[in-house]
């Protein structure tokens, strides 16, 4: 089969970049000078503080923060009080913040940021009291865990060609390198297959490491050792097909939660090549959990919403948190008798809370206030073999009502959508919108089965699930938006060639959209294990059949259709965005495309965002003629 639009593949042709060019500029003409409505409406509810990451040491807790035009580093000590340690204004233009990594003591700091949201980037290593640059990595590098103040291991990614151990990419390998000087070596990894991925995590235990070793999205085992003495590395459980993710040490004992059995996750603990239950499995899934004060804290998902346990370290429960609203917990860590975690809810950004096991209470950290007042309702909705999907239902207080509801879906790679802030979406809510979350198969919000259900083969339930939930909104009198990014992003453009009908506006962000390339095109490859391998005769025979550019046909009215992508996307290349629009384009279908020049995968500055949600709304306002207040 040939691929007439394969040419839009390579991104530094000018023919590429005409295409683009020409189709921003359409999409100018379309929309006009009317995102300059949205701008300060969308710049008020994303502006205000996010927390996107956190890590604790000696000295308190380092957190990067979205701010307005800005990442900002912040040290909130524990003591009380906080100061601002960097900005990305003063690591470049374009700068996106991800993730830091303090020294033991916090007096160094590893900050890892990127251009334009790509997944290749850099950590530079600084002193906290000069600001003096002692290390700078470069590549896909991150997992940066200190070996006492003056060595640290990193995981680096080997996105093309072969590891430095001859194993064709991608694949990734653990570094310890010393400070300053350049000079590393590889600890962790050798001769690990094509596609296996590695996690270091820290534990309550600051003289151990924990390594994670990822098979596939849905298959890991865990190795132990000193965290000083990387020959003491080895399997501390691989139970074959399942994930597992570790949790702590009380003395010699691991304890680690495996998804097997029904796949909610249970608590065990292992010693000398025993395992012993602790905490069994649940009704409902456990997504982490961490040792503090010589207790286990959980994070379960209740109907997709985060449940707070503690239970002592032989498995009984001594107290439960439920919170007043739906609430993610998405980051747990462990900090003597503290567990700090990152939480947000609809209307709430990240903030940072911290559970004392001394007194068995839970109080706010750093973070701000609800920015916002809305209604979230929950709902069931029946799809196919009648499995029942969870539905977050949100709306404004106030009276007017408009009759839109945007439904947001993603659906794969075991990844839960859970409570999340709203932001630049409020204006929406305001304007009488409704919005709705979609929890669909193929992510973690039930479970492990939960997801398997809609991986490879099984990859259509995602779709029903989520038509299902548009029939359920269209029931209500509503038109509806289908709106989803990245796998998501393949979700909606599935659906859309599948049941146009049901759609009277698609968005798709950042998409997965070639079913028989996307092994091909930057590290899809890592995929395969989620969707199937193209080139595989039975695999490609269900993937040909969703394949949105596979899909698209003559004489079918197609939804008005924005799809954006961001030219430093490097995880999903943005090809899957143009190819597919240019085939819609080829039909007759009203397709726009947005490209942002300054954004990747990984997000983008805040003004970036400013600007592309103000051209998301006004696209959605104008064809489906919302009336913007």
């Amino acid at each position: 089969m040939g691929d007439p639009y394969s040419w839009l593949e390579d991104l530094s042709s000018e023919e590429t970049l005409k295409f683009i060019e020409e189709r921003n500029r359409r999409f100018r003409e379309f929309v006009d000078d009317l995102p300059r409505e949205f701008v300060s409406r969308v710049r008020k509810y994303l502006g205000v503080p996010y927390v996107r990451s956190f890590k604790c040491c000696g000295c308190g807790v380092y957190v990067v923060v979205r701010e307005l035009s800005r990442y900002v580093v912040k040290l909130i000590r524990w003591g009380g009080g906080e100061e601002s340690i960097i900005s990305s204004e003063n690591l470049g233009e374009e700068v996106v913040i991800s993730e830091v990594y303090p020294s033991p003591s916090g007096s160094k700091l590893g900050i890892a940021y990127t251009l334009g949201g790509s997944d290749e980037g850099f950590i530079k290593v600084i002193d906290v009291g000069t600001h003096e640059v002692l290390d700078e990595l470069r590549g896909t590098v991150g997992n940066l865990v200190w070996c006492g103040e003056d060595r640290y291991y990193y995981v680096r990614m080997f996105r093309s060609g072969k590891s430095v151990d001859g194993v064709e990419a991608p694949t990734e390998r653990v570094f310890l390198r010393e400070l300053g000087g350049g000079v590393e070596e590889l600890v962790f990894g050798e001769g690990l297959p094509t596609n296996y991925m590695i996690s270091l995590e820290e534990c309550n235990d600051p003289s151990r490491i924990f390594i994670t070793v990822w098979r596939s999205w849905c298959s890991t085992y865990v190795c132990g050792g000193y965290l000083r003495d990387p020959s003491t590395w080895s399997v501390l459980l691989d139970v074959g097909d399942y994930l597992i993710k570790p949790v702590g040490y009380v003395g010699d004992e691991a304890y680690l939660v495996i998804h097997d059995r029904g796949g909610m996750g249970r608590v065990v603990k292992v010693v000398g090549g025993d395992v012993e239950e602790v905490i069994p499995e649940q009704e409902y899934p456990l997504r982490q959990a961490v040792i503090a004060g010589g207790m286990v804290v959980t994070n379960s998902l209740i109907n997709a919403s985060s449940r707070l346990r503690i239970f002592s370290t032989d498995g009984s429960l001594i107290k439960e948190f439920v919170f007043s609203k739906p609430l993610s917990i998405e980051s747990m860590e462990s900090f003597k008798d503290l567990v700090v975690l990152k939480g947000e809810s609809f209307s709430k950004p990240a903030s940072l809370y911290v559970v004392d096991l001394n007194a068995l209470s839970i109080e706010e950290f750093y973070g701000c206030g609800e920015v916002t007042e809305v209604r979230v309702s929950e709902d069931w909705v029946v799809s196919s073999v009648g499995t029942r999907v969870h539905v977050f239902i949100i709306e404004g207080e106030g009276s007017g009502k408009a009759d839109v509801a945007i439904v947001y879906g993603y659906g794969g790679f075991g990844i839960p959508v859970t409570p999340f802030y709203l932001g630049p979406l409020i204006p929406f809510i305001e304007d009488g919108g409704t919005f709705v979350v979609a929890n669909i198969r193929g992510g973690g919000e039930f479970g492990e089965e939960w997801h398997r259900l809609g991986m490879r083969e099984r990859k259509q339930n995602v779709f029903e699930d989520f038509k299902a939930v548009l029939k359920y909104v269209r029931g209500k009198g509503l038109r509806t938006v289908g709106w989803g990014v990245s796998n998501g992003g393949l979700l909606i453009a599935t659906v859309m060639t599948q049941s146009p009908n049901l759609l009277d506006t698609a968005l798709i962000g950042y998409p997965v959209i070639d079913m028989l390339k996307f092994h091909k095109l930057y590290i899809g490859k890592l995929w395969i294990s989620e969707y199937g391998d193209p080139d595989n005769p039975r695999d490609r025979e269900y993937l040909i059949k969703y394949s949105p550019y596979h899909n698209v046909r003559e004489g079918v009215k197609y939804p008005p259709t924005l799809v954006y992508t961001g030219l430093h996307d490097d995880r999903v290349h943005p090809a899957h965005a143009l190819k597919f629009v240019a085939k819609l384009e080829s039909v007759g279908a009203p397709a726009y495309l947005r490209v942002e020049t300054r954004s990747g995968h990984r997000g983008a500055t805040p003004e970036t965002k400013v600007r592309e949600y103000s051209d998301i709304l006004t696209f959605t306002y104008k064809v489906l003629k919302i009336k913007n207040h």
